[in-house]
């Protein structure tokens, strides 16, 4: 089965069950809604921060398509959400614990953005900045204490080589000049020498670098509008969860559903032809070829003699009222009542009143007529009026095809090929004659 024709099928079970759908759909929007009035709002302030690089000890970060600058920004973004934050954060608010802060990177930026979400405006903004001072604070003084370790490091390490060239020209003061044991004090005071002179650089860069971790940028303001409950969010997840629900719901009915409503669901859920369909709006003409399309049916290549017409449900002429049909031809209708009837038939026509029945009575009807092989030629859906198949006024050389459900047989002597068949065209009780 190609991929259009499921659409096809889909798209069909859907237009048969859209009152469930567009049901379905309706209150999941309705739900959603709901859920959005009764959401508090929320509110959302965001500070922007730009870190700077702070000196030298500042670790080295591959340079990529997304960062561009030596200083990553990843592991910043982490610290500004940390716990020690946090906790600066909380002694600036007077020791009010604040909400989670998100933090996020721009890309090719050195930009931190520092949101925090709230119940009120102006505590959204007052966090925010808190959370942003504290970051700043938290990183210069993380960066004092690594610089302030790296200057003792190396100003114990000037001390160490400082002693070592004392020793060194204590030791030149008694070897004799020109001596192999001179020229070797001489070179180890050099290389000493040198790594005073670099270490005594480096210990005057660490004492006059500045120190600058960043600086705010964009300060948060209270929001004029909150961020949250979203309108469109809202409605368009419960839209689509109302579809899908009610595809499913579409589906499980129609699959479970096994009550004939038209014509169609009669050919769809049991196989049988419907051959007229009397429920709506229908042509004149159409009980003529109704007539027209028993009797092709009835005779094909074996003539069929005796046509069997059961009616779905048994008080179908009860309910309703009766559309006679008159035509002639050589065929005696059944109906059943009589014991013999099931065993002379030699064709049926099922006569179903749409609202009435399901496809599991329809079927079992159909299988019954099939054990005792009786081959149904088609199906006549009604409503309001079912047909039944009436003699002829006037006087005619022949015998007509009587009521579709009457007591008995109706022979007849002559051939179809020269009956002519006509249909009347008013109602009456079946039973009453014309």
């Amino acid at each position: 089965m190609s991929s259009g024709t499921d659409l096809d099928e889909h798209l069909a079970l859907l237009r048969r069950r859209w009152l469930v759908l567009v049901g379905c759909v309706v209150f999941g929007g309705t739900a959603g809604l709901a859920l959005m009035r009764l959401t508090p709002p929320a509110y959302t302030a965001t500070t922007q921060v730009l870190v700077m690089p702070v000196g030298a000890q500042e670790p080295g970060n591959q340079v990529t398509a997304r960062q561009r600058e030596p200083l990553n920004l990843d592991t910043e973004a982490q610290i500004a959400r940390s716990a020690v934050v946090a906790a600066r954060a909380a002694g600036a608010l007077a020791g009010r614990a604040p909400e989670p802060a998100e933090v996020s990177v721009p890309p090719n930026s050195s930009v931190l953005w520092i949101s925090v979400t709230t119940g009120e405006p102006v505590g959204a903004a007052a966090q925010s900045r808190a959370y942003a001072e504290a970051y700043l604070a938290n990183r210069r003084e993380s960066t004092l204490t690594a610089m302030a370790a790296q200057q003792q490091a190396v100003l114990a390490k000037l001390k160490q080589v400082n002693a070592g060239i004392s020793l060194v020209i204590k030791e030149l003061g008694g070897l004799p000049r020109g001596s192999a044991e001179h020229a070797i004090a001489a070179q180890r005071q050099g290389v000493l020498n040198r790594q005073a002179a670099s270490l005594a650089l480096k210990y005057d860069a660490l004492r006059t670098v500045a120190v600058t971790p960043g600086t705010i940028i964009s300060q948060a303001t209270p929001p004029a509008a909150p961020s949250s409950p979203s309108l469109p969010l809202h409605l368009g997840t419960g839209l689509m969860a109302g579809l899908l629900v009610g595809s499913a719901a579409a589906y499980t009915r129609d699959r479970l559903d096994r009550r004939l409503r038209t014509a169609a669901d009669v050919e769809r859920l049991t196989g049988l032809r419907v051959l007229a369909d009397l429920s709506g709006p229908r042509d004149p003409d159409v009980l003529h070829e109704l007539a027209c399309t028993v009797v092709a049916a009835c005779q094909g290549a074996t003539t069929r003699r005796r046509l069997l017409v059961k009616a779905l449900p048994a008080d179908l002429y009860a309910s309703s009222l009766a559309e006679p049909l008159a035509v002639t031809a050589p065929l005696s209708v059944l109906d059943g009542s009589d014991v013999r009837d099931l065993a002379r038939a030699e064709a049926a026509l099922l006569l179903v009143g749409l609202g009435r029945v399901s496809s599991t009575e329809v079927s079992a009807a159909a299988r019954k007529l099939a054990e005792h092989d009786v081959p149904v030629v088609g199906v006549v859906t009604a409503t309001d009026a079912v047909p039944s198949f009436v003699p002829l006024l006037e006087p005619r050389p022949h015998t007509s095809l009587g009521k579709l459900v009457a007591t008995g047989e109706l022979e007849v002597s002559v051939s179809a090929e020269t009956t002519p068949m006509q249909a009347l065209h008013h109602r009456r009780r079946p039973g009453n004659p014309t």
